[in-house]
């Protein structure tokens, strides 16, 4: 039984930080939209898309974003 517990916490912890790594570069990612001069609009656009699309939205802000 111990073994299932620490196996269920590892997994609940792996989850936090995952979603918190979600959260951090979505926020960056608005953040650098509007930095750049971007409209609110944009920016808006960005975070909704890096929170409900991690991995694909964020390679796709970073392909299309003006350095």
């Amino acid at each position: 039984m111990e073994l299932a517990g620490a196996i269920i916490g590892i997994f609940i912890f792996v989850g936090l930080v995952i979603f918190l790594l979600n959260i951090i570069t979505s926020i960056w990612a608005y953040r650098d939209s509007q930095r750049k001069g971007k409209s609110k609009e944009y920016a808006l656009v960005v975070l909704i898309g890096t929170l409900f699309f991690p991995i694909i939205g964020l390679i796709i802000y970073l392909i299309i974003r003006n350095d």
